[in-house]
């Protein structure tokens, strides 16, 4: 029955995009995630597939389209996705993780609907079961401006590419996953893909892109790694950075750009060189031992191969700020609304309340577990998010385990890390300020579901309250990731005006998957419609809930 239920939707809706009475269009999907087997760095391996296809589909849609995604889930485990960057205004239901939904079982399926409101962008989605990731599952999302809005670009772009780039492993997720479940880390990848492919560089795999001289192309670039920042560049050309996570920018050229774990953004590159080919360079960054992929960029009509000399990578990660601070938000373009970037004064904003966030790794029982604030995330059985619409939170979890302030313990002294779901209490439409600090010596990369924060400051060293004197509270870029280099500080601010319970997650899958994540609970003070949707009709349920009667919904 609840198959069928699905089926009809799906015919209401149609495979096509089609318009709501006096709303916006749809966008239609369905998707078989399977096993397959394939090559991705030349050894034959199990990958997740959707539609046959690593990457899967390209999302392609336009500023508040609304995204209907029949999953249909032909694996042996429960699986999610989750839209990475999408905001689900007011529609935490739909973020795919496990602290707001059930997966979806094995031979059955769900349909995901939401909408890209008030965005543009670049983005990616993926899977956030049981290390799914590292098997693969995931792909792009290109949300466009709507025809009224101008774009800032000089020329328009002939085509566009998405290109995702990722460190990956020859071990299969499940391989993976034992090693974490026991207590010890992933190790290294690798190697890289480009697009779900190795780049032999030999001058003889099929070319990637195609580009005729004299025109002007859009790359969408994504790091969908797991472990490592990722450097990209194109032989003999410059990019002209033009988007970052949503934010249109200020129009600086790079030769190369680091990419760190979860970060998007989109360059115009113009094919302006001697016909012929050219190789799109993808390299790790602050490893030992780099690893590096490439893929073909062919000039149409070009005569001759590219050249074997790859174009170096940065070296350290002071370059790697430096290009940081480089990245402003472009004051006078328009984004999804027709008004101007500029017009939101973030930094005339009192800030209501200062979180300061301490990564750390240590063991429990021996185990490896990663902390923020001493607290490992675990998930229950029972999705807090479901729990709190039920009301039967204070079965699953306790509120603000984690402290606002935190000092790791000095020396070699071990830290005690708590086990438990870490959620914590924020105030709704409250101005906050986040602070990350990294004493460790990698770096890292975090991603805030449900908003988009103002990336005010990077530096080295602990962050004090005199280092607001250093942000930058005029034209910092709005996003939803940050890096943070090796025993440095990040600070971000946002406004919590989206209703719901959102994830901010370290991006590398180990350190999510051993604990080093939360939830922040932004619950409007009335159950309003007007604040947050109700639960979905077709929710999964599970854990104690399951059988439970339905909570009164939210009213308008």
């Amino acid at each position: 029955m609840e198959k069928l239920r699905f089926g009809l939707v799906l015919i209401v809706l149609c495979l096509s995009t089609s318009l709501v009475k006096g709303g916006d269009p749809i966008l239609t999907f369905e998707w078989k995630v399977t096993y397959g087997t394939i090559s991705p760095l030349g050894v034959p391996q199990q990958v997740i597939l959707i539609n046959d296809k690593f990457p899967g589909p390209i999302i392609n849609g336009t500023s508040n389209n609304n995204i209907v995604v029949n999953v249909f889930n032909q694996l042996d485990e429960p699986f999610l996705f989750t839209w990475n960057g999408i905001q689900q205004r007011k529609n935490s239901w739909q973020e795919g993780t496990l602290g707001t939904n059930c997966p979806i079982p094995p031979g059955s399926n769900f349909t995901y609907h939401f909408q890209v409101k008030d965005q543009i962008g670049s983005f990616f989605y993926y899977p956030t079961t049981a290390l799914h990731r590292a098997a693969g599952g995931y792909g792009g999302i290109s949300v466009h401006s709507r025809a009224l809005i101008p774009i800032p670009f000089d020329i328009n772009p002939a085509d566009e590419f998405f290109v995702l780039v990722s460190d990956w492993y020859t071990k299969s997720h499940t391989q993976l996953r034992k090693f974490l479940d026991s207590g010890r880390s992933m190790g290294r990848p690798d190697g890289i893909i480009i697009n779900g492919k190795g780049g032999k560089g030999d001058g003889k795999d099929e070319p990637m892109f195609s580009m005729t001289p004299g025109k002007t192309y859009r790359y969408r670039f994504c790091n969908a790694g797991m472990k490592d920042s990722i450097n990209v560049r194109i032989q003999g050309h410059t990019m002209k950075l033009v988007e970052m996570e949503g934010s249109h920018v200020v129009q600086n050229m790079y030769d190369s750009l680091d990419i760190h774990l979860g970060q998007c953004v989109s360059v115009l590159v113009t094919a302006d060189k001697d016909p012929k080919d050219y190789l799109l360079v993808a390299s790790t960054r602050f490893t030992k031992e780099p690893h590096t992929a490439t893929s073909i960029i062919r000039y149409t009509n070009g005569n001759g191969p590219a050249s074997p000399e790859l174009p170096k990578a940065p070296i350290g990660w002071a370059w790697s700020l430096n290009q940081f601070r480089s990245f402003r938000w472009n004051l006078t373009a328009s984004a999804a609304r027709p008004n101007p970037q500029g017009s939101y004064h973030y930094g005339q904003i009192n800030i209501t309340r200062t979180i300061k966030l301490v990564n750390t790794a240590g063991t429990v029982d021996g185990k490896l577990r990663y902390a923020i604030n001493g607290v490992s995330h675990v998930n229950p059985t029972t999705p807090m998010k479901l729990a709190e619409y039920y009301g039967v939170e204070d079965k699953i979890f306790k509120y603000d385990l984690m402290k606002d302030e935190y000092e790791p313990p000095a020396g070699k002294a071990e830290e005690k890390i708590t086990l438990a779901p870490n959620v914590v209490k924020v105030t709704y439409r409250n101005f906050v300020e986040i602070i990350f600090e990294n004493h460790e010596k990698s770096v890292q990369s975090f991603h805030l579901a449900g908003y988009s924060f103002f990336a005010v400051a990077i530096e080295p060293g602990k962050w004090t309250p005199e280092k607001r004197k250093n942000y930058n509270l005029l034209d910092a870029v709005s996003r939803n990731t940050i890096q943070v280099y090796p025993n440095s500080w990040a600070a971000i601010m946002t406004t919590l005006d989206n209703a719901g319970l959102w994830n901010l997650r370290s991006n590398s899958v180990e350190r999510q998957y051993l604990g080093q994540q939360l939830y922040f609970s932004a619950l409007s003070p009335k159950r309003d419609l007007k604040d947050e949707y109700n639960m979905p009709d077709n929710d999964v349920l599970c854990g104690i809930i399951k059988d439970m009667p339905l909570p009164k919904p939210y009213s308008v």
